[in-house]
């Protein structure tokens, strides 16, 4: 498995990273719209607030999923044992957010929520008929007025050595929802299993980004867009005295489209958030 960064401006665009989904489960893309002076002003900005103790201030809520969730409350990766060494920050328009970091993410939701619509009508556009007539409705009309679009800003504390053994910045998992799109975060340790069961480095060259499928859609195709694990590792030769921040935004149907005979978009992100051992 090789990801290749795929050019958004070219001509054959659509194609080659549809392909690139459906064969990997990932996708690279380049010159794409996002602005890289927004995602570093998030970076720094969002590193102020994990620094400070007023995070506290704005605790999770365990009904709406929003807020910032502690490394205490962090995620195990579902088949792991040991949580995350991780914090994070879940951003919807309607959720918590301190007025000060609100409007730099206020824009990059609006603006990665815009891109990701795109992808998805491309994935919508290229999958082959037997497989779209696997959809209960076409992609682009599960995220209409969809609310559940989540942001998370993700912080991956420098490393102290004293950490659990065997635990890492985030476990061996795929994602839940339809699409994950991702800038490249400052720092390395994304990996993607290959078919072989091998791990590969995701090229963390920052302005590109990173997209790959979630559980939902592959549910919905019928397994032809594969949900490949992913893991984020502490990664050797690296200054594990830095932070690591990432923005990854889990595009999100409404709750009541129908993915498959087993699950509605809303009984999926249920079974998966007990898994996860958040609720």
């Amino acid at each position: 498995m090789k990801l290749i960064a795929v050019d958004y401006t070219s001509a054959t665009a659509k194609e080659d990273f549809v392909r690139s989904l459906h064969e990997t489960g990932f996708g690279v893309l380049k010159n794409h719209p996002i602005s890289k002076h927004l995602v570093s002003q998030i970076y720094t900005d969002w590193q102020t607030f994990f620094d400070s103790p007023e995070k506290h201030n704005y605790l999770y809520n365990k009904d709406k999923q929003d807020g910032y969730f502690p490394p205490t409350v962090s995620e195990t990766a579902k088949g792991s044992t040991k949580k995350d060494i991780k914090e994070y920050f879940h951003y919807y328009p309607w959720g918590q957010c301190p007025d000060q970091h609100k409007a730099l993410l206020a824009q990059y939701y609006q603006e990665s929520n815009s891109l990701a619509a795109e992808l998805l009508a491309w994935v919508e556009q290229c999958t082959p008929p037997k497989v779209a007539s696997l959809y209960s409705q076409p992609l682009s009309s599960m995220i209409e007025q969809s609310d559940q679009t989540l942001l998370r800003v993700l912080h991956y504390p420098p490393l102290k050595g004293d950490e659990e053994l065997g635990a890492i910045r985030a476990g061996a998992h795929e994602d839940i929802n339809l699409l994950t799109i991702l800038p490249s975060a400052n720092e390395p340790g994304l990996q993607v299993k290959a078919k072989d069961g091998s791990w590969m480095d995701v090229p963390c060259d920052f302005g590109t980004l990173i997209v790959n499928i979630g559980d939902m859609l592959q549910e919905a195709s019928g397994g032809y867009f594969p949900s490949t694990s992913h893991r984020v590792i502490n990664p050797d030769g690296a200054d594990k005295t830095k932070s690591r921040i990432s923005l990854p935004l889990f595009l999100h149907p409404k709750p009541e489209v129908v993915l498959s005979e087993r699950h509605t978009a809303g009984s999926y992100l249920h079974e998966r958030l007990v898994e996860l051992g958040v609720i």
